[in-house]
Parts: structure tokens; sequence; C-alpha cells
């Protein structure tokens, strides 16, 4: 059975949680989704008991800070591990040529040169693409394009163990062109912004992002019976479990996750 290390719950402007993240976990090992907005994910990973010796694999969706600036400090923390013989093997890193590139250049600015030494080396660039298929510790992953209005941004379909899918819709609205991996999915990983009833308070349209209930809808129409909802505003975070259940159970009959930051779901 796998689990999903939820790492962070919160869209880029959060300062009472961390950036949205995750880990799923298989056979103590770990694919890391993302990274959040800074050296906070390395305080999030040792909270979760993830070592960075047991995180094989690492899909970037898109270049956003939120979601990549984390990124240069694993590869900082990583890389100077291999230095120092504390990690086996190479690490892989799944993104787009941008994010690629993006990464490369940020590390040559502000890391030591014997780290950015094991770029396309120990630490290996996949280039991922709209159909891309790969591997990742027993499990076929399936990148696709969100066809984001803003940036370019892929998610992913990666079948479980029990070969059910779980779909990863990165962090804007569903596009109806990507329904396949949906329709398909049995775990659903949906950004919520806020509220349908907080919409002229948090204007999540206008930042491409969808509410609660529009994510809910959704995840009913497709009769997908598994529900994430994250990427949200931390404003009242205290109740934000209670509250965006209670909207989207309005018309979402699933089973239902609103997760706060290191909640551990297990994938059954």
């Amino acid at each position: 059975m796998e689990r999903l290390h939820v790492l962070g719950t919160g869209n880029a402007a959060v300062t009472r949680c961390y950036n949205t993240c995750f880990a799923l976990e298989t056979k103590g090992e770990y694919i890391l989704c993302d990274a959040g907005g800074g050296n906070g994910i390395l305080r999030q990973l040792k909270a979760a008991g993830i070592g960075l010796e047991c995180i094989r694999h690492f899909i970037l969706t898109h270049a956003h800070c939120d979601h990549l600036l984390g990124a240069v400090w694993l590869i900082r923390m990583i890389g100077t591990a291999m230095n120092n013989g504390k990690y086996d093997g190479d690490w892989h890193i799944y993104c787009h040529q941008t994010v690629a590139e993006g990464l490369r250049m940020m590390a040559k600015l502000m890391l030591a040169g014997k780290i950015c030494a094991l770029l396309d080396g120990r630490i290996q660039f996949h280039l991922v693409e709209e159909g891309t298929e790969v591997d990742l510790l027993g499990h076929q992953v399936r990148f696709f394009d969100i066809l984001s209005t803003k940036m370019l941004q892929f998610g992913f379909s990666l079948q479980l163990s029990d070969h059910r899918l779980l779909c990863c819709l990165g962090d804007e609205p569903y596009n109806p062109a990507c329904s396949a991996p949906v329709s398909q999915c049995q775990w659903l990983l949906s950004e919520a912004f806020c509220l349908f009833s907080q919409q002229e308070r948090f204007k999540p349209y206008e930042k491409h992002h969808s509410t609660v209930l529009d994510a809910a809808k959704l995840a009913q129409g497709q009769q997908v019976p598994h529900l994430v909802l994250w990427h949200t505003e931390d404003a009242n975070i205290e109740n934000r479990k209670q509250l965006y259940t209670a909207e989207a159970r309005q018309v979402y009959q699933g089973d239902l996750h609103v997760p706060d930051d290191l909640e551990v779901i297990d994938l059954v």
C-alpha cells in the first residue's frame, strides 16, 4: 500500500502553512512532487521523517516560485550528501525543458562548483512532454500538459500497486481537454484556492484557480471516489478543514480529504 505524505497545503502567499507539495511513499522510498518556495522543504521533510537519501525521484510540475525554489535547496543538500558518500546512486528530476534550464542557471549562480558538477551526471534531468511515460519505483507515470494559460505546466497520472490511478492536476483549474486522466482516476489531487462563498474576497478566477465547490463538482461529475483538496489560502487555517469539507459535501459524496501540513493519507 502506498501512502501520501502531505508536506504542504498552501498557495503561493501563505505564511501559516507551507506551499503545496507532497511525497508518495512506496516500499520505504519516495517520489517527491514539487518543493515549495524555499528551504522550508527541508523542515517539512525532517518533520515527516523522510530522509533525503530515500527520495529517488523528483517531479517538478512548473516554474512558479512556490513550487520551484525549494528545489535549489534539495539540489544543494542531496548534492552535498552525494559528495560526502551519503547518497547512493543517482537522483532523477522530471520536468519540462524551461524548468530544467532555470534550475541549472540558479544552481550555477547560487551553489558551489562541486555540487554543480553533479548536474546532468548523478543529478539527472529527464525532460517531459505531453504523453511522456516513465516507470518510477515500479509505478507507471504518464505526464500531460494541463493547458495552462499562465505558464507551461504538467500534471500526471500514476498507477498504484493495485492498478488504480492517482491523478495530480497541478495548481490550476481542470481543463475539459484533459478529461482522460481525470475520468480514469480513483484518486484526484486538486487545488482549491478558497471557498466559493469567499470568491469576492480571494478572487480565485482572476488568479486562474478553482474554489472548493468547483473541485468538488468536478470530482462528483467524473465519479472520482477519492478527492484531496489543497493549494489553499490560510486566512482561517484553524477552521479550514471543517469549512472546506462542509462546502464540498454540498455536491461531493465520495471519500474527501482536506489535509493539514504533515498529514499522511493511506491510498487504500
